[in-house]
């Protein structure tokens, strides 16, 4: 009888903690969207019927590492989603010095991009070759795998008659591929059915700003349209801008501004746009993890749409992001949507390791912070968690909705000068999708890492949450 109830009890364990980690599983629909690494010009491409994402990885340079100060890069890696908002690593892909005919020590591997053709898959890339025998400069070359995430095999050497970065293919409606690709101007070029040489010659893309840096191109077709979109520097920084044409090759027009310069001083931006689900997506990056050094950049992702001529509605970056977020799981509510003017502000957990993400501050009665789009399902979650502290003691309403919302739950942080995870009781539980806001009820500041809900269920044998301050990619 003992044993049986011993064996009892412990299936029961495991049952439990096999719900905890299924509620637990990291699920990121705020920017950036990858929280380990750093990851610049995001190439998204859909195979397979999930989003892959080939981005740049800049690392810190250092003395013996790269050039101090300036783009540092030595490998790529690649990841995927089935929902933009829970993102897999599938590791490193190309490493310069696994590629032979690249310069081994360059950390020059700049924006690369995917795509597919009768099943395989063909990474581009460029960096510096490792003598003058395949030319001078940037080259591009290209990696080929029969699955989006590799292995990649490189080619034994870059295509020639390229001479640049920011590679990009496209493959037209019939079948027809093209590579585009800047060095000072933007240029085009046919690709044979190998999909690693040239079928024309590189000829230059027109009627695109004369003044001023231009790079980054990226192509895609919709509706018939060819867009042709690419960072362009008009004052101090870059902002995405596009043309429209009716082929691949153009001729293109100048069609107008996608997403303006950073407001705060980010010089690179570098784009791509997928259709996935039915909804358009730009990917982009910024100098979210890394606000004192521009060199070290994030990926994000926001909606786009098109007007009813084609022409594109210009992007405004947020911190939330795209997707929905469940509310079983770490709730970083400082990637938020909207916040009050004064008593609120965001900032690093810890200034010196920033993959560790921000923390929201409350700090003057009725300041609120709002977090859109959680879903909290159909199943009646009983409980709300906060991990946050508070020197002298404060409370915090939860409301759906709004600031003014109905309070689903009001949680008091004891005193103290270290983080605690509080809970409390949910009033009244509201299922489906909703706005949350988080309000400091009093005049008693509180800082906030993450707010989640669950079931009564998961506290019947003590506190055996399995660490809810990290995850995969390493957000607290």
């Amino acid at each position: 009888m003992i044993y049986d109830n011993y064996m009892k009890h412990l299936s029961q364990y495991v049952l439990l903690w096999g719900l905890i980690l299924l509620l637990t599983r990291p699920a990121f629909g705020q920017n950036p969207i990858i929280m380990d690494q750093y990851t610049a010009d995001p190439s998204a491409r859909v195979f397979e019927d999930q989003v892959y994402l080939y981005p740049s990885h800049d690392i810190l340079a250092q003395e013996g590492r790269g050039r101090p100060g300036w783009f540092c890069m030595a490998d790529y890696h690649v990841f995927s989603s089935s929902n933009l908002t829970g993102w897999t690593d599938h590791g490193v892909i190309v490493s310069q010095n696994k590629v032979d005919w690249v310069k081994p020590d360059s950390y020059s591997l700049w924006a690369p991009d995917c795509i597919e053709k009768n099943e395989k898959y063909y990474f581009y890339f460029p960096a510096p070759a490792r003598d003058t025998s395949y030319g001078r400069g940037f080259l591009i070359g290209v990696a080929v795998a029969t699955h989006p995430s590799g292995p990649f095999v490189p080619q034994p050497g870059p295509i020639k008659g390229v001479h640049g970065i920011d590679p990009c293919p496209f493959i037209d409606t019939n079948g027809q591929a093209y590579l585009y690709w800047c060095m000072g101007n933007i240029f085009v070029a046919r690709l044979n059915a190998d999909m690693t040489t040239l079928a024309s010659e590189p000829v230059v893309i027109e009627n695109l700003p004369e003044k001023g840096l231009k790079e980054g191109p990226f192509v895609f077709e919709r509706k018939g349209i060819y867009y042709l979109t690419y960072p362009h520097v008009e004052n101090q920084t870059e902002r995405l801008e596009y043309a429209m044409g009716s082929s691949p090759m153009g001729p293109f027009q100048g069609s107008g501004v996608i997403m303006d310069e950073s407001p705060t001083g980010c010089w690179t931006n570098h784009q791509s746009f997928v259709e996935f689900k039915d909804q358009w997506y730009l990917f982009y990056h910024h100098n979210d993890l890394s606000p004192g050094f521009d060199k070290n950049r994030s990926t994000r992702i926001d909606s786009l749409f098109f007007n009813a001529d084609g022409t594109i509605q210009k992007v405004f970056p947020t911190l939330r992001g795209v997707g929905l977020t469940n509310a079983s799981q770490n709730i970083q509510i400082d990637r938020f949507s909207a916040k009050s003017k004064t008593g609120s502000s965001i900032a690093f957990l810890d200034t010196l390791q920033p993959f560790n993400g921000w923390k929201t501050i409350l700090d003057q009665q009725g300041a609120w912070i709002r977090y859109n789009t959680v879903d909290f399902g159909s199943s009646t979650l009983k409980k709300a968690e906060v991990k946050a502290l508070s020197p002298t003691g404060g409370t915090l309403q939860i409301r759906l909705d709004g600031a003014e919302g109905p309070v689903l739950s009001e949680v008091r942080i004891p005193a103290g000068e270290q983080w605690k995870t509080v809970e409390s009781e949910v009033l009244e539980f509201q299922p489906g999708i909703h706005h949350l806001a988080v309000v400091l009820k009093d005049e008693h500041p509180v800082e906030i890492d993450w707010i989640r809900f669950y079931e009564s269920i998961l506290r019947s044998y003590g506190d055996q949450n399995p660490n809810p301050n990290k995850n995969s990619i390493g957000r607290k």
